[in-house]
């Protein structure tokens, strides 16, 4: 007796359309931020970020309103992602996207980017206590559950500041990145533990390494915008950290080029545009040419990560590779 072999339909495909699909919008979101900085320190306007800036809040809007349609019709899809001990920790994302966009916007269109960064930070807070009841909850956690993408919600906080100070947000900012810097200390040590002493992380999930990247490089230009941009030591230190964890995660390349594509390969685009800030803004402060150059060399090498990514995922789109059941 043959078996119909049956195309999954539109709705099918929505109902398994993935939370961690808010990676790319922060990713995009992060290479608009990268290519502004980018611009600033090579004075040539900002046409380029602006474009970025454009087309990362259109991706935005487009996940965003997939889901939503996806919790409408499909709420038990997106309970089970809530359940699950490795998508729970991409929820916050939405909200990261959001602070994000709203940086990069807060010197284009200032109250957009107020209402923006006022409704991300709310989503933030409620995310991050909403995820971290659930890790101390009833639920009961192995370490093989615990990746790098377990930094997305709480130390996710260290964003607040970016446009926080700008828009005049001061205690606010301070609250949100003590927070984040907290749980970054916390969390870390549980990663480390889990990397070294258990086993290797699932192909899938092997991407989130870069994620290590991505929280001293945020809390050190955040630091920056709260302490007045002086390079202090704390600056120092952060930025040290930054550059300890790129090398770890450069070991890990030939690892990395085995893989094949899935969805979580965009966890290494934020990590790198906050990487390739950093670098740059250190340049600026420290008069450092070799750290400017360097600085443009992630730039481009995000720019290539991007393209690549973005080919890869309509790729897959096209195929029929993602938004499917297993």
């Amino acid at each position: 007796m043959l078996t119909q072999v049956q195309t999954p339909t539109d709705d099918t495909r929505l109902a398994h359309f993935p939370v961690t699909f808010f990676a790319s919008a922060m990713g995009l979101a992060g290479f608009a931020l990268a290519l502004h900085k980018a611009e600033t320190v090579l004075n040539t306007g900002h046409l380029a970020s602006l474009g970025a800036v454009v087309l990362a809040t259109l991706v935005f809007v487009l996940i965003a309103s997939l889901f939503g349609v996806k919790v409408w019709r499909h709420s038990a899809a997106v309970k089970a992602e809530w359940h699950h001990p490795v998508t729970l920790a991409f929820f916050p994302a939405i909200s990261i996207s959001m602070l994000l966009l709203a940086t990069a916007l807060v010197s284009v269109l200032p109250p957009v980017a107020l209402w923006l960064w006022v409704a991300g930070t709310a989503a933030q807070g409620v995310l991050t206590l909403a995820v971290l009841s659930g890790w101390i909850g009833k639920r009961s956690f192995q370490p093989m559950h615990i990746s790098p993408a377990w930094f997305i919600p709480a130390v996710g906080n260290v964003v607040v500041p970016l446009a926080g100070v700008q828009l005049g947000f001061v205690e606010t900012s301070w609250l949100f990145f003590s927070a984040g810097l907290l749980f970054w200390i916390v969390l870390l040590t549980l990663v480390m533990n889990r990397l070294i002493f258990h086993d290797p992380l699932p192909g899938r999930l092997y991407p989130t390494l870069a994620i290590l990247i991505a929280p001293p490089a945020v809390a050190f230009t955040s630091w920056l915008n709260l302490n007045g941009g002086v390079l202090d030591p704390m600056a120092r230190v952060l930025f040290g950290i930054t550059l300890t964890f790129a090398a770890l995660v450069l070991t890990q390349v030939p690892s990395l080029a085995r893989l094949p594509f899935a969805i979580s390969w965009w966890a290494l685009s934020f990590p790198v545009a906050a990487l390739s800030i950093a670098t740059l803004t250190y340049g600026a402060l420290a008069d450092s040419a070799a750290h400017t150059v360097s600085g443009i060399g992630v730039v481009a090498l995000l720019t290539a990560i991007i393209m690549g990514l973005v080919l890869r995922t309509s790729l897959a789109i096209r195929r029929g590779q993602i938004c499917r059941p297993g």
